[in-house]
């Protein structure tokens, strides 16, 4: 009887002891993954509840436009207080910017500065003399400067007249002679992929192709990339559902960008023709179920830190009966992995690196359906859940499901 007490006793230890093990092994982040809050807190707004409210929402870096200096002052040291990085603007950034700079440069809650938004080709040169001259004053804090999406019209990216090179698609060439002429230490884009017409929610055709240029251009240039997520309705954008974050932010995730955005965190008073309503703080200050919405995901995000900080990307393909235009279809699998089946509606898969560690990322493409996902793979294999813990992938079953925009990771070691 002891015996057999004996033997039971050290097998339930074992077991437990499993998964405590598999509970411990933890990826390590190399800190915090940057989320901008675009639209942030307004000066109006400057106090320590409202900067705890945008932390608790899982955004550690906030762009307001500041009326003067002195309100980016008072802002900053608000930010400090809470954990919050500020990316301002102020007329006397542009007017007197080493002066400026001189005044803000050294305050620790200080992220850097933001410039301008969507400009025009015609534009850079005034530009890259606006940033060199902040540059020659700071080096440490970068410059912002956002770039249109693919689907703007020639008018928007370049001089009427402009002689595109034939065959060179225009938007290539924004992105090109941008980083030829203005000096960034990133690229950042916009591209609001989901519209609604008649009730029925579509994704655009093209924004995949956009992801593409920009990470080609990342890593022609050696630059980081930064992408958004649209989470203010307005138009034919309709109110962000959870599915349709995640797809956004996954996917931008998945190309390896390197800080997210959101379009907007508080919603927008300014042009009302726009009809700007349920971004995460509604008009009238309180929040909105979207703010629930992003606090989710963005807690995600930082739990999975450990796979998507400071990662390299090393391929990325779709699966599918159509795939995007402009993307390649998957047509080999790394080493590991013997089988990946995602259904007829698809997805995107992509490998990233860090040091001897890889990852596979497998976003489902459908912001609306949940996708079948069978994979089958080798014994040295992990997966990596939502709160960053490393288990083997061989503990759950080949087929499962993923939900509508949703990620699953897998991850091994080369070593």
């Amino acid at each position: 009887m002891n015996t057999l007490y004996t033997n039971l006793l050290a097998a339930i230890l074992a077991v437990t002891s499993g998964v405590s093990a598999f509970a411990q092994e933890k990826l390590k982040a190399d800190g915090e993954f940057p989320v901008l809050a675009w639209v942030g807190v307004p000066e109006r707004e400057t106090t320590v509840e409202r900067f705890r409210e945008l932390k608790a929402s899982g955004i550690n870096i906030n762009f307001s436009s500041y009326s003067g200096i002195e309100a980016v002052e008072k802002a900053l040291d608000i930010a400090r207080q809470t954990g919050v990085k500020l990316m301002p603007y102020c007329p006397e950034l542009k007017s007197e910017p080493e002066k400026t700079v001189k005044r803000l440069m050294k305050h620790p809650a200080l992220f850097g500065y933001h410039l301008r938004d969507e400009p025009n080709a015609v534009d850079f040169p005034e530009l890259a003399i606006w940033m060199k001259r902040i540059q020659a004053v700071d080096k440490q804090h970068p410059c912002y400067i956002n770039l249109f999406p693919n689907y703007a019209a020639l008018s928007q990216l370049f001089a009427e007249d402009y002689e595109l090179e034939p065959g060179k698609d225009m938007y290539e060439e924004h992105v090109d002679v941008f980083l030829k002429e203005v000096p960034v230490p990133f690229i950042s884009f916009d591209h609001y992929p989901i519209s609604e017409k008649n009730g029925v929610r579509t994704l655009r055709s093209d924004w995949y192709k956009n992801l593409e240029i920009i990470a080609a251009a990342a890593k022609k240039s050696g630059l980081p990339f930064w992408a958004f997520a649209l989470s203010v309705a307005h138009g034919s954008y309709p109110v962000a559902t959870v599915g349709e974050i995640k797809l956004q932010m996954y996917s931008n995730l998945a190309y390896g960008a390197q800080a997210l955005q959101y379009f907007t965190y508080w919603t927008p008073g300014i042009n009302s023709s726009w009809d700007f309503h349920h971004a995460p703080i509604g008009l009238d200050g309180k929040r909105t179920d979207v703010y629930d919405r992003i606090k989710l995901i963005n807690n995600e995000i930082q739990n999975l830190a450990g796979v998507f900080l400071n990662a390299r990307l090393v391929s990325v393909a779709h699966t599918g009966t159509h795939i995007p235009p402009g993307t390649r279809r998957m047509d080999k699998l790394p080493a590991p992995f013997t089988v990946l089946e995602t259904g007829d509606n698809g997805a995107v898969v992509s490998v990233l690196q860090k040091k001897d560690r890889r990852f596979l990322v497998i976003v489902n493409r459908d912001f609306q359906n949940p996708m079948k996902l069978t994979v089958v793979a080798g014994d040295i294999v992990k997966k990596v859940l939502k709160d960053g813990t490393m288990v083997p992938a061989n503990v759950y079953t080949n087929t499962l499901a993923v939900d509508p925009g949703d990620v699953i990771i897998y991850t091994w070691d080369e070593k």
